[in-house]
């Protein structure tokens, strides 16, 4: 999503959730990380980390509806869908069981 910095310029805010080791789900959000060194997450950028998924789904869907709220009252409105638990678990069950 595309927002405004307290100085005016357009910043880019990136949500995601991710699948960590041990079965962990994890929740991220980086504004600009284009201009980062590495591509790899800060460790401040998690927002939620925890077991379940439907609490990491409330946790990058609440994100994402905050950010939105903002740009739109910057006058940036934006309309995106929030994160479902189908998208996260397809690529989970093909990677599990081999499917293509």
């Amino acid at each position: 999503m595309h927002g405004v910095d307290d100085a005016g310029a357009t910043e880019t805010i990136v949500i995601w959730i991710e699948r960590k080791q041990g079965a962990i789900w994890a929740v991220g959000r980086a504004v600009n990380p284009e201009n980062r060194a590495s591509d790899e997450p800060r460790r401040d950028d998690y927002l939620f980390d925890g077991y379940e998924l439907d609490d990491a789904l409330d946790a990058a869907n609440g994100a994402l509806e905050d950010d939105l709220t903002v740009s739109e009252s910057d006058g940036r409105p934006e309309h995106l869908k929030p994160f479902t638990r189908g998208e996260l678990l397809k690529p989970l069950e093909r990677w599990f069981f081999g499917r293509r």
